[in-house]
């Protein structure tokens, strides 16, 4: 059989959520079966080599790439339905699309879509006006209608899928995510971890928070909780650490932040690397994920297998995909 694959939204470098889904899940999939063939649709004007070098690792996997304008791309595969995807990379019998995207597909070819959260449209206030409009113009929807099958990576994305597209139960499952199996407890003197706290200079004792900085993480609530604890004299030796990338409206976080009496003992630690994410997590006291909405949310699990203690958010899918692991909180 002939599966493909559209991997566009590696195209962007980054390593969040969408992406840690596509490039582990994908990873095992290629090494765990051989006796199909996978075809990757990869594209972009100026192309980058096929993420972990798959057509070469994997003799069943091909890359089909091409150099066409995104921009010309999608604004025809959304007003003319054309180019049909599994045409271009040559036919398919399935076509998997893991993220939200401009796509257009021939009526003979199944399609499987994966749903990570309804953001977009439960929560549309936390995204700018861009993004938005990029939602709208997708027309998930529309995708999500012609999809044969749709995978959520929880039973609240499902539940929230099914209620606000009417789609019918048959047609949507959850497959929940795995994390990465180097997530486990360190002993504090484990080298990896005095490298990492050496090299990000990290203190003892400190309260951790992994994920993009934009309003939809709430991690001024954080840090305002954090603040409290601080002139209440209860966080005696502790750091507010706060690592992962710029987000939209980053820099407004960073000034409500910057104007909280504690601003000194709240760090923002910028991007970590891969591999430092476990020792990272081990080194925390205590990891906290204030979300107001997380279709499955990677970070907590990935603590709580480190052994440390997590407080989520209470609502969306964290009661489900942490259950008793957790402290959950009215973010």
């Amino acid at each position: 059989m002939k599966i493909g694959i559209d991997i566009r939204p590696l195209l962007g470098g980054k390593r969040t959520g969408v992406e840690e889904y596509m490039l582990e899940l994908l990873e095992h999939l290629f090494f765990l079966d051989s006796a199909n063939e996978y075809i990757l649709f990869w594209n972009a004007w100026k192309l980058p080599p096929c993420p972990r070098d798959w057509d070469r690792r994997f003799p069943h996997v091909r890359l089909a790439s091409f150099r066409i304008p995104n921009k010309l791309l999608n604004f025809s595969l959304w007003y003319f339905g054309f180019p049909k995807l599994d045409r271009l990379i040559g036919g398919t019998d399935v076509f998997f699309v893991p993220n939200l995207t401009f796509a257009a597909f021939s009526r003979h070819t199944r399609v499987v879509v994966t749903a990570h959260d309804l953001s977009f449209e439960l929560w549309p206030e936390t995204f700018s006006w861009k993004r938005r409009w990029w939602h709208f113009f997708v027309h998930f929807r529309r995708l999500a209608r012609r999809a044969d099958r749709i995978i959520c990576v929880s039973q609240s994305t499902k539940d929230d899928l099914v209620t606000f597209l009417r789609l019918s139960l048959r047609k949507v499952v959850v497959v929940k995510s795995g994390i990465d199996p180097t997530c486990v407890p360190m002993s504090r003197n484990h080298p990896s971890l005095l490298s990492v706290k050496e090299r990000y200079g990290l203190p003892y004792r400190f309260v951790l928070s992994v994920g993009t900085i934009e309003p939809r993480k709430n991690i001024v609530s954080l840090a305002e909780a954090f603040d409290t604890l601080v002139r209440e004299g209860k966080a005696d030796g502790f750091e507010l650490v706060l690592a992962g990338v710029k987000g939209w409206k980053w820099r407004g976080i960073r000034e409500a932040i910057d104007r909280l009496p504690s601003r000194n003992r709240i760090r923002f630690l910028g991007f970590v690397e891969d591999k430092d994410k476990a020792a990272l997590y081990n080194l925390a006291s205590v990891f906290v994920a204030p979300s107001f909405y997380e279709g499955f949310g990677f970070p907590p699990l990935e603590a709580a297998a480190c052994g440390t203690p997590v407080v989520v958010s209470n609502g969306s899918s964290f009661p489900e995909t942490l259950g008793g692991g957790a402290i959950l909180s009215d973010p």
